[in-house]
């Protein structure tokens, strides 16, 4: 009898412990901060300082985590979900939990909320055109992929059109340069180096210079892909200099490059790349 008391107690401290262990809810403690351009810029620069190292600082996404601007969240419905997925994190996945102060999370929900990519009704151009201008020699797939096919310097666009608004990919391909996101250094990689949308430009010992984007760094090693799309892995000190500019290699495509009527062409196509689409 006394043992099976003992044994009753020792369940109840043990289930007593792991209440104190569960993660809590804390989406209903403290005040939700209203839902103003203010909120919506605080959250953002959270975000970026929190989440960017992953999901890019404009939430477009990165290497290592999906875009958050598409209005679908693979693990959250409602802003209670976004709430519980930033603050517990997501199991068996990379993405962490994070220990922020409430008004800080709520802030993040409704800059993420804000973002949802706009549709792409009203668009004049002719995608058939756009999709001959885009695979056209010395244009958008010689850097860019598309389901498998084209470069592997700049960015995948296979789900560009559902992962960016018009007004994004018109600005990106008239002014490259324009909000690059800058880099982050992931959360105790003490040896890391921030990587950012950037170009690098490496000096070899018998001076050849190699320009591409940077892939990994740290203290010892860089890994790029160059600008003539092959993948280089150099150690350090075999290097005689390693110059980062925080610029883009895609050139800015001007009017007089690419003039209206076919950048809505081209921009036509871009937004049939989803999931379902071209």
């Amino acid at each position: 009898m006394k043992q099976a008391k003992h044994f009753v107690a020792g369940v109840l401290a043990f289930l007593a412990c792991l209440a104190l262990l569960a993660p809590r809810d804390d989406a209903a403690e403290g005040p939700r901060p209203p839902n103003t351009p203010d909120t919506v810029e605080r959250g953002h620069a959270f975000f970026a300082n929190n989440c960017g190292i992953c999901h890019g600082a404009d939430a477009h996404g990165g290497d290592k985590a999906p875009d958050l601007n598409t209005g679908r969240f693979r693990h959250a419905t409602s802003d209670e979900d976004l709430f519980a997925v930033i603050t517990h994190g997501v199991p068996g996945t990379i993405m962490p939990a994070n220990h922020l102060p409430t008004d800080q999370v709520w802030a993040i929900v409704t800059y993420l909320r804000s973002t949802v990519v706009a549709g792409h009704s009203g668009l004049k151009g002719d995608k058939d055109i756009g999709k001959q201008l885009f695979w056209s020699d010395g244009k958008c797939a010689t850097c860019h992929m598309v389901n498998g096919h084209g470069g592997v310097l700049g960015p995948d666009l296979s789900q560009v059109g559902q992962s960016r608004t018009t007004e994004y990919l018109r600005q990106k391909i008239r002014d490259p340069n324009k909000k690059l996101t800058v880099g982050f250094h992931e959360p105790n990689a003490d040896y890391v180096v921030p990587i950012s949308n950037s170009t690098v430009t490496v000096t070899t010992r018998l001076g050849k210079l190699i320009k591409g984007v940077p892939r990994n760094e740290d203290t010892f090693s860089i890994q790029m892909i160059g600008s003539d799309g092959v993948l280089y892995n150099f150690v350090k000190s075999d290097l005689r200099d390693i110059t980062h500019e925080q610029k883009s290699l895609m050139p800015a495509y001007t009017d007089s490059d690419l003039n209206g009527a076919a950048l809505n062409d081209l921009l036509a196509y871009l937004t049939t790349l989803h999931v379902g689409g071209q």
